[in-house]
């Protein structure tokens, strides 16, 4: 199935908790984007997010790191549409060094997957 993509850089506007550190909640929104994405390109509307079935944590995610998150539709029934979803942290910011160092990770490190299903209602779907 398709896969879609978005790349975003953790501001300090995203930091929630001391240290920089980014809320959870954040990696949901970003998987919400990418949903709204994948219901545009299958049903040509937007749809709704009704409800996560699985959420898992897997590292922290600081202010100034930069965030893949990447979701596909992996079943479908006549209005629902189940994905699955997984956010990647490909640079790291590197405050310890200087305020603007940053290292690209060779090899992302994982830390949030997720699955949830969404729904276009029959009327909306155009494709």
């Amino acid at each position: 199935m398709e896969e879609v993509m978005i790349r975003m850089r953790m501001s300090s506007h995203d930091a929630h908790y001391g240290g920089n550190l980014v809320d959870g909640a954040r990696m949901l929104g970003l998987f919400g984007d990418v949903a709204t994405e994948l219901l545009i390109r299958r049903d040509g509307d937007e749809g709704l997010f009704v409800a996560y079935d699985k959420v898992e944590f897997k590292a922290p995610v600081y202010a100034g790191d930069y965030i893949e998150a990447v979701g596909r539709i992996v079943s479908e029934g006549n209005s629902s549409r189940k994905m699955e979803f997984e956010a990647r942290k490909v640079i790291v910011a590197r405050p310890e060094i200087s305020a603007s160092a940053a290292d690209f990770l060779e090899e992302p490190v994982v830390v949030c997957i997720a699955s949830g299903t969404c729904v276009v209602p029959k009327a909306s779907q155009r494709k």
